[in-house]
């Protein structure tokens, strides 16, 4: 416990007066008058700080300190040390204690520094936390679905994880991760890092699409005091954070061409250079991106450089998109709806229909707008069956489309791509060409109707964006 102190004291007066002034302050305080006797009591009671004296009957403070690193490396040890015996101080921070006091003790210092070390130890808790809980919801085994599709993109993971496995700490394979929006990028790229040799150390995550170029440079590789108007202070950038580990750059496909140079740069050398600084700092970085777009048809058009590319594109892995997945729809949807009805404290269900309509859709926003639908699905459910009609999708007899109202005969034509084509040209003949509301009538962003534009070859006549 963080918050309990033992004192290994043997003058019982000095000891006594410790657990009256410690108790005051919120803290429960054991006592032992030998290190034997403070050591058999760790066990049972698992403290977070030990306040312990050097001079000792039998057992001194020093072999105590090891004694109790061995026991437990997590309890934050404090020498207490006669006055101006600074040797045994010194010999003791060696051996691990986090500080001392000399004696006569000051009782207001030693509540200054136990507050230190306790919130210290807080904040190491809550962030050890946060890693276990990111550790756990991620890895191979968290990418739900059996399809072809998904099959083949597991293998590729494991493959890739595989040989980085067999470079013996080196820096793993670069890895760029393709697929639409929602598919489940980020999710392949936690894969990667938590089920590899990585794992321990930093993952650091940027979306390259939600800050303005600058801010993105800024944030890759930090800056000095003074590099530009609002730099205050210096500030280390995500790659010099992420060293040791792995660092995903979502969206990469929206960088402009002067921050792909410097990418370029970190993955050929391995270094960074700080905006305004003068030296070149070595990192030891695995980098993984991802991009819905197109990224040979931007090299194509000079908006991606050629060699980024390719470097890039080590190891290339595709996301399905979900209409490619099958079955996978329903194994999906049970386990979001399994999550929603747990986070609102309902027992609901899908009935058959509701299944079959959801296999149906054709999903243009894939994995996160079938989330989304669920998790609306169990919110609005007044029953414990959700049904077809129950639904937030525009469910017809033969099939579904998305609930921005735009709807064809798929009794005609069952050929996704071509339904895909009718349900954008009628939202842009709805919406005068305008890619925006266009994009808002089908339920998708922006990005995700440009991309399937260029991938249809349809051009938006009138875009006024």
């Amino acid at each position: 416990m963080i918050g309990a102190i033992l004192v290994i004291e043997d003058e019982t007066v000095l000891a006594r007066n410790l657990q009256t002034f410690l108790g005051r302050h919120g803290y429960e305080v054991r006592t032992a008058e030998s290190a034997e006797d403070g050591l058999a009591q760790l066990d049972a009671f698992r403290p977070g700080v030990v306040l312990l004296d050097y001079n000792l009957p039998g057992m001194n403070g020093l072999e105590a300190l090891k004694r109790i690193r061995i026991a437990d490396p997590q309890i934050r040890v404090v020498m207490m040390t006669g006055y101006g015996n600074t040797e045994v101080a010194v010999t003791a921070m060696k051996g691990g204690a986090v500080d001392y006091l000399p004696k006569p003790l000051a009782l207001s210092e030693l509540k200054l520094l136990l507050e230190r070390i306790v919130g210290k130890a807080q904040l190491e808790e809550e962030v050890g936390y946060y890693k276990r809980r990111e550790a756990e919801t991620s890895g191979l085994a968290k990418i739900v679905g059996e399809s072809p599709a998904i099959r083949e993109l597991k293998r590729g993971i494991a493959t890739v994880l595989q040989a980085e496995r067999s470079l013996d700490g080196a820096r793993g394979p670069v890895v760029l991760i393709q697929g639409e929006t929602g598919t489940g990028k980020e999710l392949v790229a936690r894969a990667l890092h938590y089920d590899g040799p990585r794992r321990a150390s930093p993952f650091i995550e940027l979306n390259c699409g939600a800050l303005p170029a600058n801010l993105v440079e800024a944030e890759v590789f930090g800056y000095e005091r003074g590099a530009f108007t609002d730099a205050r202070q210096r500030k280390a950038g995500i790659a010099e954070t992420a060293d040791g580990g792995t660092l995903f750059l979502d969206e990469i496909g929206e960088t402009e061409l002067p921050l792909q140079v410097k990418l370029l740069k970190l993955l050929e050398e391995q270094s960074v250079r700080r905006l305004g600084g003068l030296r070149e700092q070595k990192v030891d970085v695995r980098v993984i991106s991802a991009t819905n777009r197109p990224l040979p048809e931007m090299v194509a058009q000079g908006r991606f450089r050629a060699d980024l590319y390719y470097r890039l594109k080590m190891i290339e892995l595709r996301v399905p998109p979900l209409r490619e997945r099958g079955d996978d729809v329903v194994l999906l949807a049970r386990r979001f709806l399994d999550e929603s009805a747990a986070r609102y404290r309902k027992q609901v269900r899908f009935s058959e229909s509701a299944e079959r309509a959801l296999c149906r859709h054709p999903w243009p926003g894939n994995v996160r707008e079938l989330r989304n639908l669920v998790e609306q699905s169990v919110l609005m459910a007044s029953t414990a069956t959700i049904d077809a009609e129950d639904l937030p999708i525009a469910a017809g007899r033969h099939g579904a489309v998305p609930a921005g109202g735009v709807s064809g005969d798929v009794d005609e034509d069952l050929n996704l791509e071509r339904i895909e084509r009718r349900a954008i040209e009628r939202a842009l003949d709805r919406t005068g060409g305008n890619v925006t509301q266009a994009a808002r009538v089908l339920g998708v962003s922006r990005d995700t109707l440009r991309y399937r534009l260029e991938r249809l070859s349809l051009r938006a006549q009138g875009d006024a964006d």
